[in-house]
């Protein structure tokens, strides 16, 4: 198990404007953590700060408690947004001399770089130029250079673009792999339903500061404000079916209840928002002596929902 990193405090400006301001998160060993933020929300920055491609103004980044150096930044991997392999050069040639360059002894980085070709379905093009392959695929021979050398930890900005859906399934493994092992995996996406999927914690950040950080699922429930789901079957109905009037005639008797507006309605399902000052036993009740509750339960808002919400 690796040591987990921590961003405290982290500013970084150019000019007059401030890209990162006050930034702290941690991204924790054996955990993918999913960066998320608009464009030039600050996420390049503070990857590239990371890295040490980059000086932070203020703050401090750590890994296990202590200043990064430069000789542990070496066993880092890491994925810029922009590609910087060599168009020309064989893939598994090029896979190999970057472990070289990290250190890897050549016999070790041959293995490695046949070992990820082959789990990333590369391993029929090991001897073709860089430049003849799809674009999908020259994206899965960046992961793979940012994991030839066995990094101690992963920072990729946008690796999933571009990728098809069995190519995002591909890499979405290698990230898996690599946190199931121990270290700390962190990548920014757009995608935000396959960051939803992929990650175990998430960081938000909105104009240079972090907006919402932790893990996942508390996340979505800390913003899930009140918004509850019903199921219920009204007196003198059979299962699953539709009373007189339609969905409207289940929903009725919501308008009993003081502070709750209708979302969506589906049938007997129904999802409501509950103001400040609603009472949600008042609204079971007014279910129970409508039909039988078969559901009644908060509603976890999807992280592009919080996202729209913290992001205005």
């Amino acid at each position: 198990m690796q040591d987990e990193l921590t961003l405290t405090g982290v500013t970084r400006t150019f000019g007059d404007r401030t890209a990162l301001d006050d930034v702290g998160f941690t991204v924790r060993p054996g955990r993918v953590t999913g960066f998320v933020g608009a464009n030039g929300a600050g996420k390049t920055t503070a990857m590239r700060i990371i890295l040490g491609v980059l000086a932070a103004d203020s703050g401090r980044v750590t890994l296990g408690g202590q200043d990064l150096t430069l000789e542990v930044r070496r066993r880092f991997g890491y994925m810029p947004e922009e590609r910087g392999l060599y168009p020309k050069m064989k893939i598994a040639d090029q896979l190999v001399y970057l472990g070289r360059v990290h250190g890897v002894d050549a016999r070790t980085a041959r293995r490695r770089t046949a070992e990820l070709l082959d789990q990333l379905g590369l391993a029929d093009r090991v001897h073709d130029q860089l430049h003849t392959l799809s674009l999908g695929n020259q994206q899965r021979v960046q992961v793979a250079a940012a994991l030839v050398h066995d990094p101690i930890l992963l920072v990729l900005d946008e690796p999933f673009s571009g990728l098809d859906p069995l190519a995002v399934d591909a890499m979405g493994e290698q990230l898996r792999a690599r946190a199931d092992a121990g270290i700390p995996v962190l990548f920014s996406s757009h995608q935000l339903e396959l960051v939803e999927r992929l990650c175990d914690d998430v960081v938000i950040i909105d104009r240079g500061t972090v907006v919402a950080a932790g893990e996942a699922r508390e996340v979505r429930s800390e913003k899930a404000g009140r918004r509850m789901r019903l199921v219920v079957e009204p007196f003198g109905t059979e299962a699953g079916s539709v009373p007189p009037g339609g969905p409207t005639g289940v929903a009725s008797f919501l308008d009993q209840v003081p502070g709750v507006s209708v979302r969506s309605q589906d049938g007997q399902r129904v999802v409501v928002d509950l103001a400040p000052d609603a009472d949600d036993q008042a609204l079971l009740a007014a279910a129970q002596a409508h039909g039988a509750v078969r559901e009644f339960a908060p509603v976890l808002p999807t992280l592009a929902e919080i996202f729209r919400e913290v992001v205005r």
